[in-house]
């Protein structure tokens, strides 16, 4: 599990797109220890996704497909608005 999570940490912090980077990564170091087997199967499919996609779906620039509508995402929306809030960002 530890390999499998530092995969996913280093995948989510070096995505080559850096907006995404700065979402992805501290999830996945924050909320990535506590997840489930399925739902670190769902956070390694949505790593595979574009990163474009994936960055619009998490900030609502573009709709989710019903295939990535996961709890995974929701809780990825859910933690982006809650660090941008904590840091008294508006919009972003």
């Amino acid at each position: 599990m530890d390999d499998r999570l530092s995969r996913i940490r280093f995948r989510s912090w070096r995505r080559g797109f850096r907006e995404a980077d700065l979402i992805l990564g501290p999830f996945a170091d924050t909320v990535g220890p506590t997840l489930s087997e399925d739902e670190l199967i769902e956070l390694e499919r949505l790593l595979e996704e574009s990163d474009h996609d994936l960055f619009a779906w998490i900030v609502g620039a573009a709709e989710t497909p019903a295939a990535f509508d996961t709890a995974i995402m929701a809780r990825l929306k859910t933690f982006r608005f809650a660090a941008h809030e904590a840091r008294g960002d508006r919009g972003a």
